[in-house]
C-alpha cells in the first residue's frame, strides 16, 4: 500500500486501498482500519488537524489491527 506522508504532530503517513485505511504514527506504530469509506479517508486527508480527525472519526469507530 502506498503511504503518503502527512503534516501532523501525531500521524506520520496514511495509505488507503479502497477499504482499508493504514495509518503510521510518529511513535512507529502502524494500524490498519477495516471498512473505512473513501469519504472518511478524504476527510482525514483534508482535515486541518489529522490527529483530531482520527480521534473523532476513525479511532474506536472502525475495527483495526496493529501491523507494527
Amino acid at each position: 500500500m502506498n503511504m503518503i506522508p502527512v503534516v501532523s504532530s501525531n500521524l506520520y503517513a496514511v495509505g488507503y486501498d479502497g477499504n482499508t485505511l493504514r495509518i503510521q504514527f510518529h511513535s512507529g506504530g502502524i494500524y490498519d482500519y477495516s471498512g473505512v469509506p473513501e469519504s472518511v479517508y478524504n476527510g482525514l486527508m483534508n482535515a486541518a488537524s489529522k490527529g483530531s480527525y482520527h480521534a473523532a472519526h476513525i479511532k474506536n469507530v472502525y475495527p483495526y489491527r496493529k501491523i507494527r
